[in-house]
């Protein structure tokens, strides 16, 4: 399965922008991760095949991930933007069920995209 993800850019504090990733093959659980230079990939927002969503404390309330009817397409909408939530998005999925636990976690996904730069100023 291959990942394209899509929609960075620079906006002001405050501001708004939507990231989207198209698989290319049937995926059960997508999520959104970030790295920023010198810290660790942190997940950022996750959804299932029955819409399930899980989010990092760090964005609750601001950011909101959805998908298209199919599945295929993974959307993040994020509003409020801080400087601190500048990074590289990664795009992330997996072929089968993700526990909430670990839903978060870097190495519960298979497959991964080149990633999209946000940059907040």
């Amino acid at each position: 399965v291959q990942l394209v993800e899509s929609g960075g850019g620079s906006v002001q504090t405050g501001g708004t922008l939507r990231l989207s990733c198209a698989a290319s093959g049937d995926t059960y659980c997508m999520a959104w991760f970030r790295q920023a230079p010198g810290k660790e990939r942190e997940g950022v927002a996750t959804i299932d095949s029955d819409g399930r969503t899980t989010y990092a404390d760090s964005v609750k309330g601001r950011f909101t991930i959805s998908q298209d009817n199919a599945g295929y397409t993974v959307y993040l909408q994020m509003t409020s933007l801080k400087p601190e939530d500048s990074a590289m998005y990664y795009c992330a999925a997996d072929p089968g069920p993700v526990g909430r636990a670990i839903a978060l976690q870097r190495t519960t996904y298979r497959y991964w995209g080149q990633g999209t730069q946000v940059t907040v100023s």
